[in-house]
């Protein structure tokens, strides 16, 4: 992207705003890390073990990658930090040599409500894995993170579900920002970005109350955690539209685990500038192909003769390469390689997506781009 006559606003170490758009929240920005910049707004793909499911770097390179996703809590669990270190970091050990964030844990610590314990100090657990007792507090989740060498670390947080009781969502949000401080102190590596996650439940109050106290400690970034936990995406853009100005311009705002193409159009509208979600992956390997034109179930029989791409308008390796009849042919026979295409296809989808988001956005014509954008998915192809 050719950034030369773009306007120049708020600029630190971590994060710039290319270009702003007067009364719009939205915003182009760079993100500077260890391993490379980012333009934003940005979608990354989830790699939450170390691999985007069945796909290699360099095919997440093809698609246009330019930062990936891992997750704390299930790289410390196996293989180990430890073990990472030694092979030279999270990087070498998986062969991307491009920007990664990694999640604190503190999702997939909530999913595991039966087998987790919240206090002051941390999290009690037992791993999924074989049920041995674990123990994260916030300094050991930067530990870990840190022996990962991930370039942005997530602060640990306490979430809660998205109708839970105001004691709750106090308690949680309290215990979040204190959780945040103690991540800050016991960070050692000044060459890894840190972000903190805004809580505060459905309450605008509360999560203003966090960000406030979350903002002042000056770390990197901020993320908005806390929605797409079984929210109405109603409730989830209030929340979106409520948070998002509570976060100084200099800083880069990451709504985390967001969500389906259309969620995401709208939450760059609100300002976002990063995202994740394992929706492209996930929903790859159960057979549902994301396009220009709405969602494709591959499996249905309409499909069978169908000799045309997954989507005529995607550029990826499996729309130039097969039919929509030979991806469903792969797909109800369990051959390997339906995951792969099917993936390959939806990672390219949603990261092309955000190339496009960007180009409109380098051209002053966003609106237009979404509106085109909701205008295409009321079509059936």
């Amino acid at each position: 992207m050719n950034t030369a006559n773009y306007d120049r606003g708020a600029a630190s170490d971590t994060f710039q705003v290319i270009r702003r758009f007067p009364g719009k929240p939205y915003r182009l920005g760079r993100l500077s890390t260890a391993h490379g910049d980012i333009l934003t707004p940005a979608f990354m793909p989830v790699g939450t073990r170390a691999t985007v499911k069945s796909l290699t770097p360099e095919e997440l390179k093809a698609c246009g990658a330019q930062i990936i996703l891992g997750n704390t809590y299930h790289l410390y669990l196996r293989p180990g930090h430890e073990l990472i270190r030694e092979m030279g970091g999270l990087h070498d050990f998986m062969g991307w040599n491009g920007p990664i964030l990694t999640d604190s844990g503190g999702f997939q610590v909530y999913s595991l409500a039966p087998l987790r314990k919240i206090d002051e100090e941390g999290v009690t657990f037992r791993s999924h894995i074989d049920g041995s007792l674990q123990r994260l507090t916030p300094e050991f989740t930067v530990e870990i993170q840190e022996a990962l060498g991930s370039d942005i670390m997530m602060c640990l947080d306490a979430c809660i579900p998205y109708d839970a009781e105001e004691k709750q969502v106090i308690w949680a949000t309290d215990l979040t920002t204190r959780w945040a401080r103690r991540c800050a102190g016991a960070r050692r590596r000044r060459d890894l970005k840190l972000f903190a996650i805004i809580q505060g439940g459905m309450n605008r109050d509360f999560r203003a109350k966090s960000a406030s106290e979350l903002v002042a400690l000056d770390l990197d970034g901020y993320a908005i955690g806390g929605l797409s936990v079984g929210e109405p995406r109603e409730l989830m853009l209030e929340m979106i539209e409520a948070t998002r100005p509570l976060i100084p311009e200099r800083y880069p705002a990451y709504l985390m685990g967001v969500g389906t193409p259309e969620d995401l159009v709208e939450a760059v509208d609100r300002g976002i500038d990063m995202f994740d979600c394992v929706l492209p992956t996930r929903n790859a390997r159960n057979g549902m192909l994301f396009t220009s034109f709405g969602r494709v179930v591959i499996k249905n029989a309409r499909f069978a003769r169908d000799k045309r791409p997954i989507d005529p308008e995607c550029t990826c390796y499996t729309c130039r390469n097969f039919s929509r009849a030979y991806l469903r042919h792969l797909f109800v026979t369990r051959e390997l390689l339906a995951y792969r295409l099917n993936t390959i296809h939806n990672v390219h989808y949603f990261l092309e997506l955000f190339r496009q988001i960007r180009e409109a956005l380098g051209q002053n014509r966003f609106h237009a781009f979404k509106k085109e954008f909701f205008s295409k998915r009321e079509t059936k192809k």
